[in-house]
């Protein structure tokens, strides 16, 4: 198991760029409201005009050592109602991404294309910042340190820092206009940033943009039909989890290369993921292995009889305590 989960982890992670920043046709805003708003007000803005808004935005995914990956974003609410959205990669073949109400559509090179429902895309922003900030407050404190410049704007910046000190820390810029994100880094203990999303261009738009009018809806790939999932029965619990974290996906899984058959759950806190395998330690290679891969934490070792897996954006102490608090029940 431990290999071919090796192999997902290193394959899965990509630098820090500074654009300049377009001004944004908008709405004028009170500039005297700024001084009043707390971390969540400003949180509760951005989710309003992300949600709200006919908007385009470019920005660039960095990570230290990685080429620095640029991405399209833009979001509509048609006249009759219907909400869209689009995500592209703008480097290479592409990928892209369209969603139509609750139906994502991908498109990939050298694959076919498919839908899946969901209410918003997954791409490197949050979703649960942009769409449900109010769903992180259990798991991160949220300080408004004040104002600051990103590229040349006025803004809003807010320091995100988990409750009990046991994941990566994160900085929000809010442009002070519009409350649109303009920057966010990922930070280690030490305050080296990880990742960086950076704005480079925004524009506000009174009508949706001409692109999703020239999307043909019904020819549209339809929703595939997913594979039932292997419930089993899971005979162990991890009785430690960050505060705020919790289980949001549980089923039992093959592995390609082995045909093994491995119990696996996957925790959220809403910004981070954490999955967490478990099999038999005769089974495995049954030695531990800690690995570190920019942002990924990779953790297996023998907890009694068995071998347990932890993978996540998570320090690796706190992966090792998420492992050795397996509990297997009898």
């Amino acid at each position: 198991m431990m290999g071919k989960l090796l192999l997902l982890f290193v394959l899965a992670t990509t630098s820090l760029g500074v654009v300049a920043l377009q001004s944004p046709d908008t709405p004028e805003q009170s500039p005297t409201t700024t001084k009043k708003l707390t971390a969540k007000d400003w949180l509760s803005r951005l989710k309003t005009v992300v949600s709200e808004s006919n908007y385009e935005v470019s920005f660039v995914l960095s990570r230290v050592g990685h080429e620095a990956v640029p991405y399209l974003w833009r979001h509509s609410v048609l006249p009759d109602g219907t909400d869209m959205e689009q995500l592209n990669l703008q480097n290479g073949p592409g990928r892209e991404f369209i969603r139509v109400n609750q139906q994502i559509s991908v498109f990939e090179p050298d694959q076919p294309p498919y839908s899946v429902y969901g209410n918003n895309i997954n791409g490197p922003i949050p979703t649960a910042l942009l769409n449900a900030p109010e769903s992180l407050y259990g798991a991160y404190e949220f300080v408004l340190v004040g104002r600051s410049r990103v590229s040349g704007r006025p803004a809003q910046q807010i320091r995100v820092v988990s409750q009990d000190n046991t994941r990566y820390a994160y900085q929000v810029w809010l442009d002070e206009e519009t409350a649109m994100l303009l920057k966010m880094n990922m930070l280690d203990k030490q305050g080296n940033v990880l990742e960086q999303i950076q704005v480079s261009s925004f524009s506000f738009s009174e009508q949706p943009h001409p692109y999703f009018q020239r999307v043909n809806q019904s020819a549209l790939p339809k929703v595939m039909a997913l594979p039932p999932t292997q419930l089993g029965e899971h005979k162990w619990a991890v009785s430690y989890v960050p505060v705020g974290m919790k289980e949001v996906k549980q089923d039992t899984r093959r592995l390609a290369i082995s045909g093994q058959l491995v119990d696996y759950r996957l925790f959220s806190d809403g910004l981070v993921d954490v999955s967490v395998y478990v099999e038999p330690a005769n089974q495995s290679l049954n030695q531990d292995v800690l690995l570190r891969h920019k942002l990924n934490t990779f953790l297996s070792l023998t907890n009694g009889n068995v071998q347990v897996t932890v993978i996540g954006e998570i320090p690796p102490e706190t992966a090792n305590n998420i492992a050795r608090s397996l509990v297997v029940s009898r």
